[in-house]
């Protein structure tokens, strides 16, 4: 019996479905589990931090540099709070505040410009958050996907790879690299 080239046409067909499929399968916050330095947000996020970063398009071209200071404290129910202050190379300034709150094992994760709260969870050195974030665009604003991961690589440094999408279509990039301010990279 031969191979007919309907029935070849169903394998390539299917072949190329997973290897679609699979293209799109990101990592597991599992995957993390054990791994060093341990990341818990409550003792990372704690006191004064810095970041420096850029935003990439969709291209992968770099469009923007930018720095920032956080203010990070908790409460005694164990609510964090993350002011951010966001300075741009091209001039622009911005705030946001973050709420977390325990839930689930996990925070629930708002802000003034975030449309869609997220979930905060970790494992091992990394933190996984998927939240909507309202931007300006133009005269008018637009509302992007974001997935953020964090991994913890010493005590004192996280970095931050942030993909941005719209309709499920990849529309950029948000880089950086966060420390606390009295580590030993910022003395």
């Amino acid at each position: 019996m031969g191979f007919s080239p309907s029935w070849l046409g169903r394998i390539i067909g299917a072949t190329l479905a997973l290897v679609i499929l699979s293209g799109c399968a990101g990592p597991a916050l599992e995957d993390y589990q054990g791994r060093t330095p341990e990341l818990v947000p409550s003792r990372f996020f704690e006191g004064e931090l810095v970041a420096r970063g850029v935003v990439k398009d969709w291209s992968g071209e770099v469009i923007r540099s930018f720095d920032a200071d956080i203010t990070a404290t908790w409460d005694e129910n164990g609510v964090g709070t993350l002011d951010e202050v966001f300075r741009f190379n091209d001039g622009e300034r911005q705030t946001r505040t973050w709420t977390l709150t325990p839930e689930d094992g996990g925070y629930h994760a708002t802000a003034g410009d975030v449309v869609e709260p997220g979930h905060m969870r970790w494992a091992g050195n990394a933190i996984n958050l998927e939240y909507v974030l309202r931007l300006d665009y133009g005269d008018d604003t637009l509302d992007v996907r974001m997935d953020d991961w964090m991994y913890l690589v010493t005590p004192d440094t996280l970095i931050n790879q942030t993909t941005m999408s719209k309709w499920g279509v990849e529309v950029g990039e948000l880089v950086l690299v966060i420390q606390k301010k009295d580590g030993p990279g910022n003395r």
